[in-house]
């Protein structure tokens, strides 16, 4: 969004501008963090309300995508906390990502468990670079601004993640 077609646009305009472009992003970072694609529903929901609430307090010191993606990281990270210090019944902890399609090849359904699983083995913040990086696309300032860690942690972390997923699926190089 331009600065003068945003000045153009009330509050509530912008907010479902900004929903419509990074929606998607926001899900796919929630759900690399708290593993639950209903959980990350609700933490995409939650990282919204906040835009909206602090949308007029955005200072462009970051990229408006950086900034919103730095409120749905940290949104996961406290729910996932949360849950973790108030849930006692297993119930209550989130669930493993929805099972693939039952349309997909046999084989494409290992591929994609086996790189869950490795994603799965790493902590929070190097799974959230990895999407970051891999899947969204930004670049290792974008991400350490989003996650507010430096770029040597981003870099560092992203080339130990992909050495440890390129051992664990190498059956699967071409």
């Amino acid at each position: 969004m331009s600065a003068a077609k945003d000045a153009e646009l009330s509050r509530d305009e912008r907010v479902e501008a900004i929903v419509r472009e990074h929606s998607t992003a926001v899900f796919r970072l929630a759900q690399s963090v708290v593993r639950d694609a209903s959980l990350a529903d609700d933490v995409t929901q939650e990282t919204f309300i906040k835009v909206w609430k602090h949308i007029d307090n955005f200072r462009g010191e970051s990229s408006l995508r950086s900034w919103v993606l730095r409120i749905a990281h940290n949104t996961a990270v406290s729910t996932l906390r949360r849950i973790k210090d108030s849930a006692t019944d297993p119930s209550k902890m989130p669930e493993n990502l929805d099972p693939i399609p039952t349309t997909r090849l046999v084989e494409g359904r290992i591929a994609v468990d086996e790189l869950r699983a490795a994603l799965e083995e790493l902590d929070e913040l190097t799974r959230g670079i990895v999407v970051l990086r891999e899947i969204e696309g930004m670049s290792y300032e974008e991400i350490a601004l989003t996650l507010d860690v430096p770029v040597p942690t981003v870099k560092t972390r992203l080339l130990r993640a992909r050495r440890r997923l390129a051992v664990t699926l190498e059956d699967w190089r071409p």
